[in-house]
């Protein structure tokens, strides 16, 4: 027999399922016993009570959630579990999105949603990219300043010309002999 569940998730403890939870039970759509709710990022893949339900899931059943955003870890992973229910005879609800996957309109909509939700995902590391790519032109570079100072630099110069070993010269300087080694050969030298 056909059996219709509920998620609710939200993304950390100080967070509440209530008003999630309200939805899915409120006008009828799943009885209060039958809602799974977890407190996990959505980015994560070990979502256990997500992963338990969906094992759980049979044909003819249905799986409801108030935002396809409270299943899946971006567009792509809501279009592969809703294609891998879809296969399997289930059919999944989205209340604030009023997507039923039962009819053909509901399942092409969920796949574009999850086209244009990837495309915006796409768009936003091109210009993640093209932001480093202007900044780096301009000759800044991101990422941690550097330990090695030119004074840092000219000390470890002197010391190794001087004949010391990278390892003491390291330590005197309180840095790795790895970042010595590294330096020194950015540096034409070698150590």
């Amino acid at each position: 027999m056909a059996h219709t569940y509920g998620y609710a998730r939200v993304s950390t403890t100080s967070q509440n399922l209530t008003a999630q939870i309200d939805a899915l039970t409120g006008a009828g759509e799943v009885d209060v016993r039958d809602v799974v709710a977890e407190k996990a990022s959505g980015t994560r893949e070990d979502r256990p009570e997500l992963t338990r339900l969906l094992a759980g899931l049979r044909e003819g059943d249905m799986l409801v959630v108030t935002k396809l955003d409270r299943l899946g870890r971006s567009a792509a992973h809501v279009a592969r579990l809703v294609r891998e229910l879809d296969e399997r005879g289930v059919t999944l609800r989205s209340l604030t999105e009023t997507i039923d996957t039962s009819s053909a309109a509901g399942r092409l909509m969920v796949h574009v949603l999850a086209a244009v939700a990837q495309m915006e995902a796409d768009l936003a590391r091109e210009r993640t990219l093209d932001g480093l790519a202007a900044a780096r032109a301009r000759g800044r570079v991101g990422g941690r300043p550097s330990v090695m100072t030119p004074e840092r630099l000219a000390a470890a110069r002197a010391s190794l010309a001087g004949g010391q070993p990278v390892p003491a010269v390291a330590r005197a300087l309180g840095v790795s002999p790895a970042t010595i080694r590294r330096h020194m050969r950015i540096g034409g030298e070698s150590s």
